[in-house]
């Protein structure tokens, strides 16, 4: 795949992960854990933005980010609104990112020291998997909202 191919696929996935934050009723259901489940909405969340800043914004696009892995499943760290103007934050970053690569930079290796998928790793394979990390935690979102959505509080 090259960047443009890249690029409208964050696009469209971003754009379901920001319209599925908005689809809260309201801040404290992104923070319910449900039954047989270890995260929340909100956390899947802050994963998501921790994730997309460091493997993206940081590493293939040198925007400044510190990542705190813990914090964002151990703790609040946005509101509802917050995480809204992250994601668009994010958007922005990934976006800007992508048109910068080359489709030879595409092809080159992704730093090991950064993260390591499989032995042979090109940025267009983390880039796939990370559009595939995207799409499972929006999903697991989708559920998590339309399930909260129904509890009365």
């Amino acid at each position: 795949m090259n960047n443009t191919v890249y690029k409208n696929f964050f696009i469209r996935e971003l754009n379901k992960f920001h319209n599925e934050i908005a689809g809260y009723s309201h801040d404290e259901k992104m923070w319910v854990v449900l039954p047989g489940t270890i995260n929340s909405g909100g956390n899947l969340a802050q994963h998501l933005i921790g994730n997309l800043r460091t493997y993206i914004g940081l590493t293939l696009g040198n925007q400044p980010y510190t990542r705190n892995r813990d914090a964002e499943f151990g703790e609040r760290l946005f509101t509802q609104d917050s995480l809204l103007t992250e994601i668009s934050i994010l958007q922005e970053i990934i976006i800007s990112t992508i048109e910068k690569l080359s489709d030879e930079e595409v092809q080159k290796e992704y730093p090991h020291e950064v993260l390591t998928i499989f032995p042979e790793q090109s940025v267009g394979a983390v880039l796939t998997h990370l559009l595939m990390h995207l799409s499972y935690h929006t999903g697991q979102i989708n559920y998590h909202r339309r399930f909260t959505n129904t509890i009365n509080n």
